[in-house]
């Protein structure tokens, strides 16, 4: 009876953790979607853009780009703040959003690079964000005590970035580019684990759906930024 009862207890839980491996990575590849669309939604508006002449100088001769370029930001701000309060279709709905208004505030790398060298940058992007994810998805190391360096890095290259606009240095630029690299590099790795982890405590098909949206924004950012980064780095300028 024993035996058979240890079998049995063996099989159960077995088969729960078959199930939550499903789970998760049916999980991880809906954060992954979103992402995928995001990114997707971000090219093509900012694609068509870039194309009209009229949209250019609505957006960048005018004050509205000022709110172009921290509308992005506001709405992360919100969504981080109030995920737990608003709904999952209103999650998302914010998600594509920001997605479409990224697109407009990041057209101008149209006029300021050339298209073959944006294509390569975001296809090496696109291979260095693979591993890294996949680095951070598959890993048994706990990585989590890699966020305070990274966040100290984050700011950093933020206030190097303010200074940087009345300084206008372009050694100062090309050293913030190469941290950024390192730092959205490592975000990427860090990032996986910590939305991976996410599902573990997840309560409900409505608040996994908002942590996979909010997950998604997370890699979102990660990977733009890296994209950014490298492109300032081996972009060819127009």
């Amino acid at each position: 009876m024993a035996d058979g009862f240890d079998r049995r207890s063996a099989y159960n839980v077995s088969g729960a953790a078959a199930a939550i491996d499903e789970g998760l990575r049916a999980y991880m590849l809906r954060v992954y979607n979103y992402m995928a669309g995001g990114l997707a939604l971000t090219g093509i508006v900012a694609f068509l853009t870039a194309s009209s002449p009229t949209m250019l100088k609505a957006i960048f001769g005018t004050p509205l780009q000022w709110v172009v370029m921290l509308a992005p930001l506001g709405i992360v701000f919100y969504m981080s703040a109030r995920i737990n309060k608003i709904s999952f279709s209103a999650a998302q709905t914010w998600f594509w959003v920001f997605a479409g208004v990224m697109g407009l505030s990041l057209s101008f790398i149209f006029i300021v690079y050339t298209q073959v060298s944006i294509a390569k940058v975001f296809f090496i992007t696109a291979a260095s964000f693979g591993g890294l994810s996949l680095y951070g998805y598959t890993t048994k190391k706990d990585i989590s005590g890699w966020g305070s360096f990274l966040f100290i890095g984050l700011i950093g290259i933020i206030l190097a970035s303010i200074v940087n606009i009345f300084v206008a240095s372009s050694g100062l630029s090309f050293a913030i580019s190469i941290i950024g690299v390192l730092v959205f590099a490592g975000l990427t790795a860090y990032d996986t684990q910590m939305i991976k982890e996410m599902y573990a405590v997840s309560d409900g098909s409505e608040a996994a759906g908002k942590k996979a949206v909010m997950g998604a924004l997370r890699l979102y950012l990660d990977f733009i930024n890296l994209f950014l980064m490298l492109l300032r780095l081996l972009g060819n300028r127009n």
